[in-house]
């Protein structure tokens, strides 16, 4: 689903009175999660899930087919675990 389709359907499920004000309330979300995340907090919606910030050490590796080797340095990645809820409805929805 593209942007532009899950704004439309933010503002069929939500009520809302415009696409204007659906991407408003997106962009809000979204900005207000990569906020959080930066400053190392979690956000945690219950039932639906757990947005996380967490520390990726660094990694060494071959590249396939070569004899050349890399180093990924360490940083800090955003993670999502899925609520119960979430999981439940996904689990029932037929395809």
């Amino acid at each position: 689903m593209k942007k532009s389709e899950f704004i439309e359907l933010v503002a069929s499920v939500g009520n809302l009175s415009s696409k204007k004000e659906a991407e408003r309330a997106i962009n809000a979300f979204t900005n207000a999660v990569e906020e959080a995340l930066a400053k190392k907090e979690s956000v945690a919606l219950v039932g639906f899930g757990t947005f996380t910030a967490v520390e990726v050490p660094e990694k060494s590796g071959i590249v396939p087919g070569t004899d050349k080797t890399y180093t990924k340095p360490a940083h800090t990645a955003p993670k999502f675990k899925a609520g119960q809820t979430l999981k439940d409805e996904v689990a029932k929805a037929t395809i």
